[in-house]
């Protein structure tokens, strides 16, 4: 049985991996964490920058979404979905950009591209978590 903690902690998920297996449980973690009330965002730098663009077929073995959604699990797109529906916060490290040429063009319209610096000030309230 889980127990109510009187100050609930942020979750800041730090998504360093450009692999579909980690962004779609950094949006799990994330969805899981925002339907508790738990004040949420991810952090994407390096090649986790391409689990916040439009088009994130950039992500290693993105076809693995298909197979994961035939059995039943919750595809990539209603993660994000529901992340953004429960309003986890979408932030795009701009050295990860950079490193890895992407333009925040291609990014979904909610991410806000930040800093390293400014990532942890807003998380200083809140556990990290790497993926």
């Amino acid at each position: 049985m889980l127990r109510r903690m009187s100050a609930i902690p942020g979750l800041s998920i730090l998504l360093i991996s450009g692999t579909h297996e980690r962004a779609h449980y950094a949006f799990a973690l994330a969805a899981g964490a925002a339907a508790l009330g738990r004040r949420t965002s991810i952090f994407a730098t390096n090649r986790g920058c391409f689990a916040l663009e439009t088009d994130w077929s950039g992500l290693d073995n993105a076809t693995r979404d298909r197979t994961i959604r035939a059995r039943g699990v919750a595809g990539f797109d209603d993660l994000r979905d529901a992340c953004l529906e429960l309003g986890v916060r979408l932030l795009a490290c701009d050295a990860g950009l950079k490193s890895e040429d992407l333009s925040t063009a291609t990014l979904l319209p909610a991410v806000q591209v930040t800093g390293i610096a400014a990532f942890l000030a807003d998380s200083a309230e809140s556990q990290i978590v790497t993926l």
